[in-house]
């Protein structure tokens, strides 16, 4: 059993800022470190570009894994070519996302994926995405803020309705949540052992999980932008430090 403040392992991505003209940069948005902190859990942050027996050994040391939000994952993982939309395309953090959750899948190891990281968790396990919700299925809502400026991070765009059999459902309480909304990719299609935990009401993929795993859950929202706000987002931080406490 993991001490009662559980380690969470969040990856690092590369900055495209700008801000560091002269040297490369690892980093993470910071709002995660409070979202896991006021779950109870002391988060860690992996870099990039280690030896496979350094990144198990960082593996091993935590008790769950948070896979977070930002860029595309590489279409070639998924067997499709670019689309002219194509985002920022780490193959570096790609390639120790994917990693992580085959070993966290296989394994038992408590594991939230945020927005981009439900989409490295489809891929992971044998799914596809659609690279570009506008263009690709125009009838949808808009799954973005709007223009740059136009509405805050933790705006609420639209509701998901949660598979009523999900353990979503039991963990938020609720069949229907209100949820920020920033990605131009979406799940496309998802492999066993996934399930399907939530759409939003165009039909677009917005939450799966694994059933019978210990905690395997990935959302298309930000629930780290709304944890001071929505006591359905602290459910879900305080379901997966639960989870990775009792591991």
């Amino acid at each position: 059993m993991a001490t009662t403040q559980p380690l969470i392992g969040i990856p690092c991505r590369r900055d495209r800022s700008g801000n560091y003209r002269l040297k490369p940069i690892l980093a993470q948005a910071p709002a995660y470190i409070p979202a896991v902190v006021q779950a109870g859990g002391v988060p860690f942050l992996i870099p990039l570009d280690l030896p496979e027996t350094g990144l198990r050994r960082l593996y091993g040391l935590a008790d769950g894994l948070l896979l977070p939000g930002g860029g595309d994952v590489d279409p070639a993982r998924y067997g499709a070519g670019p689309h002219p939309t194509l985002g920022d395309v780490q193959p570096e953090r790609d390639a120790l996302e994917i990693t992580l959750t085959r070993w966290a899948a296989a394994e038992g190891k408590p594991l939230l994926a945020i927005c981009r990281g439900i989409q490295v968790v489809s891929v992971a396990l044998g799914g596809t995405l659609w690279q570009d919700i506008p263009s690709q299925l125009p009838k949808a809502v808009l799954h973005r803020k709007g223009k740059p400026g136009e509405n805050p991070p933790d705006f609420l765009a639209h509701p998901v309705r949660l598979t009523p059999t999900s353990r979503l459902v039991d963990i938020l309480q609720a069949g229907v949540v209100l949820t920020n909304s920033l990605h131009h990719q979406a799940v496309r299609t998802v492999a066993e052992p996934l399930t399907v935990a939530g759409h939003s009401a165009d039909g677009i993929i917005e939450a799966v999980e694994i059933p019978g795993h210990p905690f395997f859950v990935g959302v298309q929202w930000h629930p780290e932008l709304l944890v001071g706000d929505m006591e359905s987002a602290r459910r879900l931080f305080r379901a997966f430090v639960s989870a990775c406490r009792e591991g």
